[in-house]
């Protein structure tokens, strides 16, 4: 995989706090990449310093094959970092054209596309002072993609959203990745979001790096075979140590070649199987393990 992102030995302090503690990051060009973790684990700095807003205090970081702060790789990438604020007697139209002006593609920008593929369209010509924070957070993707950069990096891009809005951001970044052929870097703490989106994750806990791979690798440690069945009292005869009850349905202890054997067996014992499918560990429950976070009932897939 050929990196879009690297970094070595990277640390940022400020006094005796270590923001980030010799991380070692390789992100690979194409697709979503989620970095995740608590606050103060750091990827607020690493955003910053990818976008050289901040320098390191040692270590290495390289973004599209060149040094941090090379103007020619700088060119190719867009970001949003936290809640983007724009002047309040500007319309979002006039925002994006401003921003081209800014960026020396007055003339390229297609500003009607970017703001109907982020769902702004009706509200192009209104005074941003009187957008929630959804919207300024649409207005802020859409100033970071209308240079079509190769490379954007979103923090938090679904922050005041409502659920349908979640829903089209997450429609977005995924076409972004799939159709437009962008990789995306995000930092979000709705983990199940993430899971739905991303196509691999990191995970930092105080500036440093405790686990990364793709999604679907994380989340099937401890895979399990989860069969809706009856009598559940005969499914469970039948699968002995290696069945435990999960409500009114059984979790098998079995490897996927097993399966189709399993349940052809307990359709010959005259088990009627209503649903079968594979459950994994999700990526919030690795997350709360790996950064011993405390996970409260009222939080389910926020940090």
């Amino acid at each position: 995989m050929t990196a879009v992102i690297e970094t070595r030995g990277l640390t940022k302090t400020y006094g005796a706090v270590r923001a980030l503690d010799g991380l070692d990051l390789s992100i690979p060009r194409g697709g979503v990449y989620g970095v995740l973790g608590p606050n103060g684990a750091g990827k607020s700095t690493l955003f910053r310093i990818l976008l050289g807003l901040i320098r390191a205090t040692q270590g290495e970081a390289r973004v599209m094959g060149g040094s941090v702060n090379e103007i020619s790789h700088m060119r190719r990438m867009g970001s949003m970092i936290e809640t983007p604020r724009f002047p309040p007697y500007m319309t979002a139209r006039q925002v994006l054209r401003w921003l081209a002006l800014e960026h020396g593609i007055g003339g390229s920008a297609d500003i009607p596309h970017w703001l109907a593929r982020v769902g702004l369209s009706e509200a192009a010509d209104r005074k941003v002072r009187g957008f929630s924070v959804g919207m300024m957070q649409r207005l802020g993707v859409a100033a970071a993609l209308m240079s079509r950069p190769e490379l954007v990096i979103l923090d938090e891009p679904t922050s005041g959203m409502d659920p349908p809005g979640i829903q089209e951001m997450r429609a977005l970044i995924r076409s972004l990745a799939t159709d437009d052929g962008v990789t995306v870097v995000l930092a979000s703490h709705q983990l199940l979001e993430v899971q739905r989106v991303c196509d691999r994750v990191a995970i930092l806990n105080k500036g440093r790096l405790v686990r990364e791979g793709s999604v679907s690798e994380l989340t099937a440690v401890g895979e399990r075979l989860r069969l809706a069945a009856g009598p559940v009292e005969r499914v469970l005869e039948a699968l002995g140590a290696k069945g435990s009850r999960d409500g009114d349905a059984v979790l098998a202890d079995v490897s996927r070649a097993e399966g189709p054997a399993l349940i052809r067996a307990l359709v010959e014992q005259g088990v009627d199987i209503h649903e079968a499918r594979w459950v994994g560990a999700d990526l919030e429950s690795i997350f709360f393990s790996e950064t011993g976070a405390v996970q409260a009932p009222e939080t389910i897939h926020a940090v």
